[in-house]
């Protein structure tokens, strides 16, 4: 009797994974079919996405009940940045039309969407499921908040066999553009989001040391850095 119960308990496990790992798998083959679809030149096409919202009801309602534990690290960082971008456009969509996400007040800090079995806001996918989880300063080049200030958005989902490549892609592509990181002479301003979060730029040195990495043309250590003002226009295409 014990060997017929511990032998159901098995049976019960490895259903339980793999249905759970099909879940995950339906929801990132669903999420590159709604970025390919609405997602273009790093803008989101809301206006369509309004009038016709199923495709992000659809994914979004399976983002609720996925499980996906931190063990699968880079399953796990894929499903809640996909599920922050989701939730952005969701956002942007619930209080369609506005100009800037900051239209809407609490935006990411008062707004909850049911991901993974939780309700929890955007600043909370960011700080909570990301950042105070993982050194890895490249999510701010790949968690998009819906404004023209962050990096651009890509037609695809993240998935684990993608995540490294893209994350190092998305990285190198905002800082090497010039209207991103704007070098003139001995000075550089860079985005806000080095000034927000410099925390996650400057464990291994300094901001420059952090841009360096990345750069095709290197930025003097000695250059002067300043910070300009975050675009929070909207993102649409």
């Amino acid at each position: 009797m014990k060997y017929r119960n511990l032998l159901f308990f098995l049976f019960l496990l490895v259903f339980s994974f793999d249905a759970s790992s099909q879940d995950v798998s339906t929801f990132f083959d669903e999420a590159d079919s709604f970025f390919s679809t609405y997602v273009s030149n790093g803008k989101v096409d809301y206006g369509a996405i309004y009038e016709n919202p199923e495709a992000l009801n659809k994914v979004l309602a399976m983002a609720k009940d996925v499980s996906v534990p931190i063990s699968e690290e880079k399953t796990y960082q894929a499903f809640w940045i996909n599920a922050y971008n989701l939730s952005v456009i969701k956002g942007i969509i619930s209080n369609y039309p506005i100009k800037s996400p900051l239209d809407k007040k609490g935006f990411f800090d008062k707004t909850t969407y049911e991901l993974a079995g939780t309700r929890i806001t955007l600043n909370d996918i960011e700080n909570k499921k990301l950042r105070a989880k993982f050194n890895e300063p490249r999510f701010h080049f790949v968690l998009v908040c819906g404004a023209l200030g962050c990096p651009p958005i890509i037609p695809k989902a993240y998935t684990p066999a993608n995540l490294e490549k893209l994350l190092e892609k998305q990285t190198v592509k905002a800082l090497n553009d010039p209207s991103f990181i704007q070098v003139k002479g001995n000075k550089v301003a860079f985005s806000e989001i080095f000034k927000w979060y410099k925390e996650d730029f400057i464990k291994n040195g300094s901001e420059i040391d952090f841009l360096n990495q990345y750069r095709k043309e290197k930025v003097s250590t000695d250059a002067k850095v300043t910070y300009y003002s975050y675009d929070w226009r909207l993102n649409n295409k």
